[in-house]
This record gives structure tokens, sequence and C-alpha cells, in this order.
């Protein structure tokens, strides 16, 4: 099975950027090799989408990392519209530092 990795992350995130009025998004993109430029550059599509109220992501089995992973939130910090986030971010390795 292809994997769409970074190359086929940053393809969706060009068209999610586009996606202004878009209030509500289930992406399943699980197990797809998705490294931490990839999960950064979907954060930032998702920070355009400024009516987007509703939000579940799995990112289950990437590999985005602690980079990936802070990149990704403080991008959806800036979804003040954002009232339901359901975030999946299970990793083969994944360390957590302080917040």
């Amino acid at each position: 099975m292809k994997k769409i990795g970074n190359e086929g992350a940053s393809g969706l995130n060009s068209a999610l950027a586009n996606c202004i009025n878009l209030s509500n998004l289930t992406l399943n993109l699980c197990f797809n090799q998705i490294g931490e430029v990839g999960a950064s550059g979907l954060g930032s599509a998702l920070a355009n989408c400024i009516n987007l109220s509703n939000l579940t992501l799995d990112l289950d089995r990437n590999q985005i990392g602690a980079i990936g992973a802070s990149g990704l939130g403080s991008a959806l910090a800036n979804c003040i519209n954002l009232s339901n986030l359901t975030l999946s971010l299970s990793q083969k390795q994944f360390i957590c530092f302080g917040l």
C-alpha cells in the first residue's frame, strides 16, 4: 500500500489552505509516513480555515515527532473558532518535554 508521506501531505495542505469556509473536518491520515514537515504544514493549512469549528485529526503511526507535534499545535492555536478538537498522535517514538 502506497503511503502519502510528506509529499502527499504537502498537496493536501495546499488544497486545505483554500478551504476558508470549512467548518467541520475529519481527516484520518494514520500509517502514512508523514514526518514533522508534513505535520507542521498541515497545521499551517488548517490555521487558514478560519471558520473551522469541529476537527477530528488522526495522525497515529506517522513520524511527526516532537517538532512536528509542536508545529501542528502552534498552528492550531490560531484556529480561534475551533470548539471541538479530537487529535490522535500515537507514535512509535514520541518524546514530550515540559509544557
